[in-house]
């Protein structure tokens, strides 16, 4: 049986980095529901399957979120690895193990069980919305607008799930709820439109054309460096209301991956990506800065983060 952090390791190379630093029990929690929305993910992304049973997928896994039935979340995996959910390994094996990670799911306390499903089957459900408007297993989005609904769908919700559990139990940060709210969703879509960028092509190869002919990149990079700038408000809101240093380590590391990232998508183009010694030097100076007390993101280095 495949052990949380195996499956996170195998399923995502930034989240294996970002999500170990957070305290317990936010760290189990966010871990499960990582994995969660990753398993809905995998139903979205099987471009190979007819669009009626990623649908169905979709809706029973939502299903399965509310039910106590192990036997049928067995049944569903097995049924749903034999038709091949994905050819990515990790992603496979993940839904292999979906009724073990759903025993971890139901074993969380009771006040992170119901946000995590509540998000997750909101976002499962947008992504069935998004199937939907599939043309012969084909993805197009129209416009810049379309392009921020998908994002919020994919990634949005995941940021309003994440402020939820951070809120949790953490009386200092009750003060600064209603900002870490307002700021959430952009927070997880920040993220998203940087890989999207990132990804294009591979994306447009494998039938999913999230950058519309109609909206100019230089529009959506704009978009991205707004939404970055709004994500580094939300972690220093999360600094000045003295979080937990791994809760700013968790969210500051992606971030500022992403700015290095979108810096070198938009110098060198689709398919760029950062080296395992930037990531690693990046990674230790935000370490740094957080040992001398520093901001965990910086507005004035922007990109340079």
């Amino acid at each position: 049986m495949s052990d949380l952090d195996s499956l996170l390791a195998k399923t995502s190379r930034t989240f294996a980095l970002s999500i170990p630093p957070l305290p317990e029990p936010t760290r189990r929690e966010v871990t499960i529901a990582y994995l969660l929305f990753r398993i809905a993910d995998t139903f979205e992304d099987a471009a190979h399957w007819p669009e009626a049973q990623r649908i169905a997928a979709l809706e029973a896994f939502c299903g399965l979120l509310a039910s106590e039935s192990r036997t049928e979340a067995a049944r569903l995996a097995v049924e749903w690895t034999a038709a091949g959910a994905s050819p990515h390994a990790g992603y496979a094996e993940l839904i292999r193990e979906v009724p073990f990670v759903l025993d971890a799911f139901r074993r969380l306390r009771p006040e992170a069980v119901a946000p995590i499903r509540t998000h997750v089957e909101r976002s499962a459900r947008g992504m069935a919305g998004v199937v939907t408007r599939s043309a012969s297993g084909r993805l197009s989005l129209t416009s810049i607008d379309d392009l921020k609904a998908y994002c919020y769908v994919v990634a949005g919700i995941v940021g309003e799930m994440l402020t939820e559990l951070f809120l949790l139990g953490r009386d200092n940060l009750v003060p600064v709820a209603d900002a870490l709210r307002a700021r959430a969703a952009t927070f997880g879509e920040a993220l998203q439109l940087v890989n999207i960028l990132k990804d294009s092509a591979q994306d447009a190869a494998e039938g999913r054309d999230y950058l519309s002919a109609a909206a100019p990149r230089a529009e959506v990079f704009a978009l991205a460096r707004a939404d970055l700038e709004s994500a580094m408000a939300y972690i220093l809101t999360l600094q000045q209301a003295k979080a937990p240093r791994g809760i700013l380590e968790f969210t500051a590391l992606p971030v500022r991956l992403a700015w290095a990232t979108l810096e070198r998508v938009e110098r060198s183009g689709p398919g760029a990506k950062l080296t395992r010694l930037e990531v690693a030097a990046i990674v230790a100076e935000l370490r740094m800065s957080l040992d001398l007390g520093r901001a965990a993101v910086d507005f004035a280095a922007g990109s340079r983060q």
